[in-house]
C-alpha cells in the first residue's frame, strides 16, 4: 500500500471530521484539499463518502442517549414523535431537491472555484446575520413547530451547492427563524443524521462499481481519523456557540475563499476543472 496515499487519507479524514459540523463547508474543504493533494480519481469519490459517514456516526455516538430515548419513545411519547416528525419534515426539502438536481450539481459545481465563491458569499451572509438584532424565541428543539422545521429544511437545501456548508445553512437559517444559537446548532446536528445517511446511501449506490477490497486500508485510515476528529469538533463547537458569535467562522471562510481565488487568478495552483 502506498504510504503517501495513507497519509493523504489521514489528512482528509481529519479535515472532514473537523469541518463537517462547523459552518465552513466540509465538502468544500475536501474538494480543495483533495485537489491540492492530487486525490481526485474515481477512488476519491467513494473515499469522501466513507469519511462523511464516519463523521455522522461520531454525532450518533455523542448523542446516543438522546437518540435512544427518542427511538424508545416513538410508540408512546408525544415529544419523541413530534421531534422525529420535525426531523423528517426538515429533511424533505433537501431530499427532493437533491434527487432532482444531483447530476447537475455533481457535474458542474464540484470544483474549487465554485467552492471558493460560495465560501466568500456564505461568510458575508454570516456577518450580515450576526449584525441583525437577535431575539431568539425558541430555546430548545422541543419548542420547535413543524413550520420552524420546514423553514430550516429549506435553508439546509441551499447547502447542495458545495462551499455553502450544510451546518452553516441550517444554523444561520435557524437563527433567522428565531432559534437560539445552541438550539440551532443542536438541531443542525440531529438533522445531519438522516440527511447525510441518505446522501451516503445514494452516493454509494451511484458509485458502487468503484468499490474495491484493495482500498480498505485507505478507507479505514480516513474513517477512523474522521470519526475521532468529529468527536472532538462537536463537543468544542457546542461549548463555543453557547456564548460566542459565528463571526470568526465567517472571516475564516472569506479569507480561505480569497486565497483560493487568488491562487487561481495568479496561476499559483493549477486547479482541476477550473
Amino acid at each position: 500500500m502506498d504510504l503517501a496515499l495513507l497519509v493523504t487519507a489521514l489528512i482528509l479524514g481529519v479535515i472532514e471530521g473537523l469541518t463537517e459540523f462547523l459552518p465552513v463547508s466540509s465538502t468544500g474543504h475536501l474538494i480543495i484539499f483533495g485537489d491540492l493533494l492530487n486525490y481526485t480519481d474515481a477512488q476519491s469519490k467513494v473515499f469522501k463518502i466513507v469519511i462523511q459517514l464516519a463523521a455522522i456516526l461520531a454525532v450518533c455516538w455523542d448523542y446516543r442517549e438522546r437518540i435512544a430515548s427518542v427511538v424508545g419513545g416513538l410508540r408512546s411519547d408525544p415529544a419523541a414523535q413530534r421531534f422525529t416528525a420535525h426531523l423528517i419534515i426538515a429533511f424533505l426539502p433537501a431530499a427532493v431537491l437533491g434527487l432532482l438536481f444531483y447530476k447537475i450539481i455533481k457535474g458542474y459545481l464540484f470544483n474549487p472555484l465554485t467552492v471558493a465563491t460560495m465560501l466568500i458569499l456564505g461568510g458575508l451572509l454570516i456577518l450580515y446575520i450576526e449584525k441583525r438584532a437577535y431575539h431568539p424565541r425558541l430555546n430548545s428543539v422541543e419548542e420547535m413547530s413543524w413550520k420552524d422545521a420546514l423553514k430550516v429544511g429549506f435553508a439546509q437545501s441551499l447547502a447542495m451547492i458545495p462551499g455553502t456548508s450544510r451546518s452553516g445553512a441550517t444554523i444561520m437559517g435557524g437563527l433567522i427563524f428565531g432559534l437560539s444559537r445552541k438550539t440551532a446548532t443542536e438541531f443542525s446536528f440531529f438533522l445531519a443524521i438522516p440527511t447525510m445517511l441518505a446522501a451516503t446511501v445514494y452516493d454509494v449506490y451511484k458509485n458502487w462499481a468503484l468499490l474495491s477490497v484493495n482500498d480498505l486500508p485507505v478507507f479505514a485510515v480516513g474513517f477512523v481519523a474522521s470519526f475521532l476528529a468529529a468527536m472532538v469538533a462537536v463537543k468544542a463547537f457546542i461549548k463555543f456557540v453557547s456564548n460566542n458569535s459565528f463571526a470568526p467562522f465567517a472571516w475564516y471562510r472569506i479569507a480561505f475563499g480569497l486565497v483560493v481565488l487568488a491562487s487561481w487568478h495568479f496561476g499559483w495552483v493549477s486547479w482541476h476543472d477550473a
